[in-house]
């Protein structure tokens, strides 16, 4: 079910993500950016809006279409951010106005919860976005 007032678009334009931590990636991270940064007519077909705020970064995207991701890397296997009060909250929310969180592999509701401040990586939007960046982690 999703909330009639709040709809987020299917697709988008935006992407948000720390490439600064690019080298330190999975592989399909690396390559949904590079595919985020591609060009179509010599114009980009994605842009780049990262804040380095999740509630910020999540609500525009939310309102104008995008992808907001926290990958896992190597210096945390296991992503940053919290599932209990950080990333099921958002996922929630998105899920009732009609877009994804994933942890690039599956739904972020479906996780069973091990430890109250248990840490998983995060991939959250419109939908389209959100299935061609888990696409990408399965490719790669």
């Amino acid at each position: 079910l999703s909330h009639p007032d709040i709809k987020t678009p299917t697709d988008g334009e935006i992407f948000s993500i720390n490439e600064g931590n690019d080298n330190l990636v999975p592989e399909g991270v690396r390559q949904y950016t590079q595919f985020c940064h591609e060009t179509s007519n010599g114009k980009r077909t994605h842009t780049a809006r990262f804040m380095g705020s999740l509630v910020a970064d999540f609500h525009r995207n939310m309102l104008k279409g995008g992808i907001y991701i926290y990958p896992t890397t190597t210096a945390a296997p296991n992503g940053r951010l919290r599932l209990l009060y950080e990333c099921a909250p958002l996922a929630w929310i998105i899920e009732q106005a009609g877009g994804k969180a994933s942890d690039g592999f599956g739904r972020i509701l479906d996780i069973r919860t091990q430890d109250l401040h248990q840490r998983v990586p995060l991939f959250i939007g419109s939908s389209q976005m959100v299935e061609k960046a888990e696409q990408y982690m399965l490719d790669h």
